[in-house]
């Protein structure tokens, strides 16, 4: 199962899944260093960040922001 991290809240990730659904993961079952947006592979017990998805997700947001600010200088 693939998630997203949307944020944290106390000592829990606050994930969304694939089909919007939301998944509380605890802080302390993720990867040290794990931060909100990034891309979380779930296989039984094991939880891994996929550092690529996660980067094409960043790109992917980030020609977004870039496109809508694009849109508001012209009005």
């Amino acid at each position: 199962m693939r998630v997203v991290i949307d944020r944290f809240e106390g000592d829990f990730a606050v994930c969304e899944k694939e089909d919007r659904t939301i998944l509380n993961i605890k802080r302390s079952k993720l990867p040290v260093n794990t931060k909100e947006g990034d891309v979380l592979v779930i296989e039984g017990d094991s939880i891994k960040v996929d550092s690529a998805e996660t980067t094409k997700r960043t790109k992917a947001v980030q020609r977004l922001m870039e496109d809508v600010w694009k849109d508001n200088s012209k009005s």
